[in-house]
Order: C-alpha cells, then structure tokens, then sequence
C-alpha cells in the first residue's frame, strides 16, 4: 500500500483532530503517502483532496473539531455519487480509506468497501453519543462528559441558592451513555434515558419525599433522545408544584480542547486503523474493549446495532440518588 486518505464526517467531537494526526504519522513512518479528504463525504465526491504532510497535523493534537471539516452528505447513499467519490480516489491511486465518524459515516464505508474492491476502507468512531457498537468508548465522549459536568456543577451552585429543580438537556439521540455517565457524576436525582421507560409521576413523588425531608433543589438530567428539557418540565409541573427551570446544554457538548483520554484513544485507534489497512483488512471498525484495542466488521456492528446499555450502572444511579 503506497497511499491512503483519510476524513471526518458526521458531528464533529472532540479527539477527531488527534485521531487524524495519529493516521498521517503512523502512515508516513511507514512510507506511506496520505490524502486528507475535507467536508467529508462532500468533500469526496467534489474532489476537495489534498497530500497532507507531517506539518499539516502539527499543533493539532490538543485541538477540538476537525481541521478536515465535517459535513452531512445524504446523497451519498446513492451509488451514481458514491461512484464519483470512488474514482476522485481512483486516479490518485489510494488504496486505503480511513473514517472517522459515527453510524452514519461507517455505512458510507461500507458501501465503498462493497462496490470497490480495491481500496480497503476503516472505520475510526468519533462521536460524543458514544453510540457505537463494537468499542467501549468513542472519541469525544469523554470531553463531553467532562463538560456536562463542569456545567451542571456550576447551575447545581444556583439550583441551591434559589431551591430549584433543573432540567439539564443533554445529547443522546438513541443512546443515554452521555445521560447516564454525567447524571452519576453529577449526582443526578434523576436521570432520564431512551433505554428506560420512564414515569414522570414517579418522579414527581420522589422529588416531593426529597423536599419533605428537608431538600432545597434537584438536578434531572434528560437525555433528547426521550423528550425535551422543556417538555420534561410541563409533564413534572402536572404532578407537583416546584420551581422549575430548564437548561439545554446543546452544542456546547461538542466543543473544547480534547480531555486526555480523548486523545489517548484517538491516537491509537487512529494508529491501529492504518496498521489493519497495511495487513490488508478492510470494512472494519475500530474500538477499544478492555482497553484492548479491537476490530469489527462492519455487518456485525450494523447488524447489533445498538451499543450495550450499563443497566447495573443505572440502578446504581437510583440507589445513590434516595
């Protein structure tokens, strides 16, 4: 293998950059020459490619976003574009195709891997969801986590001097990890997920036993996978009287300088994902289990689909928040 490219696509999180530093270094220690392919799967079909050097990832490692840019690209699931993208490849002679990316990005891989078979295609997860499946953690989750916490810290301070219930909304369209990791940290008196059915009542009685023995406020913590901030609070106010305020963290989530272990993980799944196209894998996706740095094809992540919800953390929750 003499070239291979690399892209982000999809939301951007936190450790991409690190994780594209990781493809460009290990690939041209090992003589390789590598194309970054910018605004994504965009960027592939309008032929925004370019040689990346050693230069080009420098000072980018503590860097949040993407320096390739991310973009949607839902025509790209049409094969007619996805064969434009393969040629634009083709005739600068990559062989190898890295992606870093959610669910999304990985099935565009996919398809590539499919329909060509010469060019060997690896998925990288970068996401703050930390919703896929066949690794432990994705990148960005934990500088999301981190700054949920800082935040929730801070309206927590508020919540006291007002005695106040707040409603924190958090990402998570189809996975509660970002709810369920922050709502423990925080000490959440309530933390509310997709992967749990939920009773608003409930909720409310529990919040009033809290007041009756003596507690002044209450943090929720919802996951926008289930409903929103504002919504959770015009059910809870059918049940009891409180003073409740909500906060919608949005795409702040997304933001910041890369925690440590964000960029621990990004280097090496980055590292890993070129050392797999140079023993001559592909349709694969990378993870960590373990901390044991794994592969998945991708049929077997589409095909379970879900990343594995931590119920036994979730009582935890309830246990620690009476």
């Amino acid at each position: 293998m003499k070239k291979i490219a690399v892209l982000t696509s999809g939301g951007d999180s936190p450790g991409m950059n690190a994780a594209v530093r990781a493809v460009v270094r290990t690939a041209i220690y090992n003589d390789i020459e590598v194309y970054g392919i910018y605004h994504g799967y965009q960027g592939l079909i309008n032929d925004d490619i370019h040689q990346l050097d050693l230069g080009a990832v420098g000072d980018t490692i503590q860097r949040g976003g993407t320096f390739l840019y991310s973009a949607r690209c839902p025509e790209f699931k049409e094969e007619s574009v996805r064969q434009r993208g393969i040629e634009n490849l083709r005739k600068r002679g990559i062989e190898g195709l890295v992606v870093i990316g959610g669910d999304g990005s990985y099935r565009g891989a996919q398809r590539i891997s499919e329909e060509c078979k010469d060019i060997q295609t690896i998925g990288v997860p970068g996401t703050i969801d930390n919703d896929i499946n066949g690794t432990d953690f994705t990148i960005g989750f934990d500088t999301a986590l981190n700054t949920i916490i800082e935040s929730v810290d801070k309206i927590r301070d508020t919540a006291s001097s007002h005695a106040r219930t707040f409603i924190i909304e958090v990402m998570g369209r189809d996975c509660g990890d970002l709810a369920l990791w922050a709502g423990l940290s925080v000490g959440a008196e309530t933390i509310i997920l997709p992967e749990v059915d939920t009773d608003i009542k409930e909720i409310a009685e529990r919040i009033e036993n809290g007041i009756k023995r003596g507690k002044k406020h209450s943090i929720i913590m919802v996951a926008e996978g289930c409903m929103s901030g504002e919504e959770c609070s015009k059910e809870l106010l059918k049940y009891i009287n409180v003073d409740a305020r909500v906060s919608v963290l949005g795409h702040i989530q997304r933001g910041g300088s890369p925690s440590g272990q964000d960029r621990v993980l990004a280097s090496r799944l980055g590292g890993y994902a070129v050392e797999l196209l140079l023993d001559g894998k592909t349709a694969l996706g990378v993870g960590i289990r373990n901390n044991a740095l794994t592969s998945t094809p991708f049929e077997e992540i589409f095909r379970n689909n879900k990343h594995e919800f931590d119920y036994n953390m979730f009582k935890l929750t309830k246990e620690l928040s009476i």
